[in-house]
This record gives C-alpha cells, structure tokens and sequence, in this order.
C-alpha cells in the first residue's frame, strides 16, 4: 500500500461539504481536448440531482454550470459520458435513476458540448441506479449496464441487466438480465467495464453489496451477446463502485472504495495497479495506494463507507484524476466533493 492519503497538494475541493449540505455521487468525464472536464453530482446520500461543473484546466479549477430546474426533481447517483452517434455528432449524456414523477430511469443531453442541457426525461427503463458504465462494441453500438431487482416491483435479490443504442445514447433498446447470484445469496451491483489489452474480451468488476466475500465478476468473449458465471475478483479489488482506465504503459489502474476483508485502509478512497492479466488469473496485482482517509465522527457508523462513486480520467501527460465524495476532514461537515492527482511513475 502506497499512502499518499494526507498530501494535500495533490487535492481539489471541487465542493466542500456543510453542517447542512451533503456532496455525494460525483461522476466525471473528460473532453477530446484532454483539459475540458465536466462532474455531476447529487445532494444528500441518493439524493437530488442538480450540480455540474466544468473545468478548462484537466481538473485544477472548477465553475459550475447552469442546468434546467428539473434536475432537482430526478434522483441518485448522476452518471455522465460522452457518447458519438453513426454519423460521428458527439453529445454529453446524464442519466439518473428517478424522477418525482417517474420511477424509471430518466436522461439529460446536451448537444452544445456541455454549455446548455435538455430537461430529464424518462426513458421507460425501472431501476435502482443508472447507467453505472458504458462501453463501445466493436460494431459502434454503446452497451450500458445497470443494477435492478428481477422485474419493476420487486428489487431485490440485485441482478445486472444491459440495454443497447445504436444512436449514440439517445434511444435504448428492451433490458435483459445478464448477470446474477441468487443461488449463493449474493447481490451483484454497481457494473464497471474493463476491455482487455487486445480488445477482444469484456471484464465487468461488480460490488457484492451483501459483503459476502470479494467482489465479483463477469467476462464476455462476443461483445456481451453472453457472459460467464459470476466469480470472485482478487482480495485487492473488493469494494465498491469500480472505475478504471489504462496507464500509458498499459497497466490498468481501478479505484473504487476500498471494502476489503481485514483492509488496513477498509472504507477509504483507495487504487488499485496492476495488469488485466492479474485481474482474470486472479493474482493480487501490482500495489495498492490509499488516495483519501474516509473521516468518522465518533458514533456515526453511517460514515465508516460513505465514499467513492468515482471518476476516473486520464490526461495526456500521464495524470489521473480521481473524483470523489468524502468526509474530508474532522469535524461536523458533511461529505465533500474531492480529486486526488497522481502518476504512477511517482511511485515505481
């Protein structure tokens, strides 16, 4: 383990908790430009929708960015990616999981690069989150993936469905179930796609919110058209809410928060290094590093795990930005909205 938790310089108080006002879900994307970043968020522990904020400078600065009141009508987690239709338009898309008036999933776009956005809409799909992760397929599709129960009433046991588009995001096709565990009791959630080096398999790293064991995990050799039993991940790489991306040199790179048995950083921020390879072989990897200490008042218990739900974004001189929410510091604040900066030849 790598303990970079308390070097503050490598911060960004993207928005800082209250005695009030909790900060909470943050996801990220970055631009083309490889500078222009957007973060989404919600207020509360799944709460309202609402904040969104734009960087110019891969993260070190931040303003918000106006957004139509309706988002403060849709709730938990705000998902956001940037996603290219058939004819090569790019659009910003947020998806969330609610609204006041719906109980499926509902959609923001901004077809300005960020500048102005749609209302949320329902797009008819029930759930208990969004859209948690998204990827390619080899044919220009986009495969999204999501946690619910197993039909509109009844959502637990957790099982995994995936919808497609074949328009760059904007219409989805009928959800299937591809992924569950009722026979061992398991609760698979929170999907994250890793492709592998060569681009011809699809990794899903999954939390198992019973905390029965690790984490788990899934694999598709024909584009999610099917997909493995579930299966456990390594030790290192239980926790919740995954989020990864490539190092220039190939390694992957996965934060999420760390819920591993008998972790010495269990219920923090942390990354884990290693190689696609260890993830499927089932090795423990290369190192670990703890980005944040999740702070704990004394008697909230409420607090031991309140953080992650990341983003992950690689700039072009090798930086990673890793977004999340947190208790930041001691004292009565709520959670607050962070990045961590890092390169990984800092450590090697």
């Amino acid at each position: 383990m790598v303990e970079i938790s308390e070097e503050t310089g490598r911060h960004v108080l993207i928005a800082e908790g209250t005695e009030e006002v909790y900060q909470g879900h943050p996801t990220t994307v970055l631009m083309p430009d490889g500078r222009t970043m957007f973060c989404t968020w919600c207020i509360n522990h799944g709460g309202h929708c609402g904040p969104l904020a734009r960087s110019d400078d891969g993260g070190l600065s931040w303003e918000r960015v106006k957004t139509p009141d309706n988002w403060r009508s849709v709730y938990n987690c705000p998902s956001i990616y940037l996603l290219e239709d058939p004819d090569g338009v790019r659009r910003l898309h947020v998806f969330a999981a609610r609204s006041d008036d719906e109980g499926v999933m509902q959609h923001s776009v901004s077809e300005d690069d960020g500048l102005t956005w749609s209302p949320f809409v329902g797009i008819g799909m029930p759930c208990i989150m969004a859209f948690t992760t998204m990827t390619r397929l080899k044919n220009g599709d986009y495969l999204g993936l999501y946690p619910r129960g197993k039909d509109d009433r009844d959502q637990s046991p957790l099982k995994m469905w995936q919808s497609t588009s074949k328009d760059g995001g904007l219409t989805w096709s009928e959800p299937s179930l591809f992924a569950e565990d009722e026979a061992r009791g398991r609760d698979p959630d929170e999907p994250e796609f890793v492709r592998s080096p060569d681009g011809n398999q699809l990794l899903v790293l999954f939390r198992e919110n019973l905390r029965k064991g690790h984490s788990l995990m899934v694999v598709s050799d024909d584009e999610g058209e099917s997909w493995s039993d579930l299966c456990e991940t390594p030790w290192g790489l239980t926790g919740d809410r995954h989020k990864a991306c490539y190092a220039p040199d190939g390694r992957l790179v996965v934060v999420f928060r760390d819920m591993a048995p008998k972790s010495p950083s269990g219920g923090s921020f942390v990354a884990w290094v290693g190689r696609y390879e260890d993830v499927i072989a089932g090795r423990s990897g290369q190192f670990r590093i703890k980005l944040l200490h999740q702070h704990v008042e004394p008697g909230n218990s409420r607090q031991e795990c309140d953080c992650g739900y990341p983003g992950l974004e690689l700039l072009p001189d090798g930086t990673f930005v890793a977004t999340t929410y947190v208790n930041y510091k001691p004292g009565p604040e709520k959670n607050s909205v962070v990045s961590v900066r890092f390169r990984l030849d800092e450590f090697d």
